[in-house]
């Protein structure tokens, strides 16, 4: 039962693609997903400067495989990262660079000092929840006007992770489908808030974070579903992947490739259940490759449903 993808040139040998901000600062962690069965790695988001981030607490887990965090997108910043994306690419890993600026320009700098060293793409973060950047992802015209100047110079492909704190994904996505990008990875973080009834403060550092992991698996498939009406352009699922079946969900809904990010607090090893589990369900199905299964959710027609009333 065949798990390899294609996405935009990339050649993955199982559609399963680590998370921004989830282990992506070294070679060697990013080493240990490809071998634990990732098919693909996505570095932790990288500007123009090193950035420390936020002061501690600046992650919690509020109930089972859900958390919330403000990190503040520290890293040491794309001049100190390139001899890890170099090390990266002597092991012949398919790797994403995540990149932020404060500018499009900044933007630029970073995508294409990334390219230089061997990305094979780029994911713009232009949504995270807890840093400036989120004001780009909750406008359309400031998404086409990133996307398109990227576009323009860099000759990789561009991936635009999305914003869920807007009221139409729908016309953002869009946006960024006509200035050019190449896939969209729905979603981020959602805005949340957890306040701390004894010292009656938030218990993050810095108040409000984005929350992740199983609560928010719903609607990481809701907004993939609806995209899926709508774009032309491949979409990487994003939001709650614990299980195969989190992973098939996002398939149906119209996913061409997963990222995964909370559920890799549980080790390496959720990599190769969900991978085992995702063959037994394509073997159990006789679907000879995981293509097959993309999108078949929408040929389901609620009026078919029977009227018990």
């Amino acid at each position: 039962m065949k798990l390899n993808i294609e996405l935009k040139g990339l050649k993955l040998e199982t559609p399963l693609i680590l998370a921004s901000g989830i282990l992506g600062v070294s070679s060697s962690s990013m080493k240990r997903f490809i071998e634990a069965g990732g098919g693909a790695v996505t570095s932790k988001s990288i500007g123009p400067v090193a950035r420390k981030g936020y002061k501690n607490p600046s992650i919690i887990e509020i109930y089972p495989g859900t958390f919330l965090n403000a990190v503040g997108l520290g890293n040491p910043g794309i001049d100190e990262f390139l001899p890890e994306i170099k090390l990266i690419k002597q092991r012949e890993i398919p790797l994403v660079v995540s990149v932020f600026g404060e500018t499009k320009e900044t933007y630029l700098e970073v995508a294409l000092k990334a390219e230089k060293a061997g990305a094979d793409a780029i994911e713009i973060n232009i949504s995270c929840p807890h840093a400036e950047v989120s004001s780009i992802g909750t406008d359309k015209d400031l998404t086409y006007n990133v996307i398109s100047y990227l576009k323009q110079q860099l000759s990789i492909p561009l991936f635009a992770k999305l914003n869920p704190n807007v009221t139409n994904l729908g016309e953002i996505a869009l946006s960024a489908e006509k200035a050019g990008v190449d896939a969209v990875v729905a979603i981020n973080t959602l805005e949340a808030l957890a306040i701390d009834v004894n010292t009656r403060r938030p218990i993050l550092s810095h108040g409000s974070g984005g929350l992740s992991g199983k609560a928010i698996h719903p609607i990481a498939i809701k907004k993939v579903y609806d995209l899926y009406k709508i774009l032309k352009i491949p979409i990487i699922g994003c939001g709650g992947v614990f299980k195969w079946e989190d992973v098939i969900e996002f398939f149906l809904a119209g996913a061409t490739a997963v990222q995964i990010g909370t559920a890799l607090c549980e080790g390496f090893d959720i990599i190769k259940n969900i991978t085992d589990g995702m063959r037994e369900y394509l073997r159990q199905n006789e679907f000879k490759s995981i293509h097959e299964v993309i999108g078949l959710a929408h040929e389901f027609n609620i009026q078919e449903v029977p009227d018990f009333d």
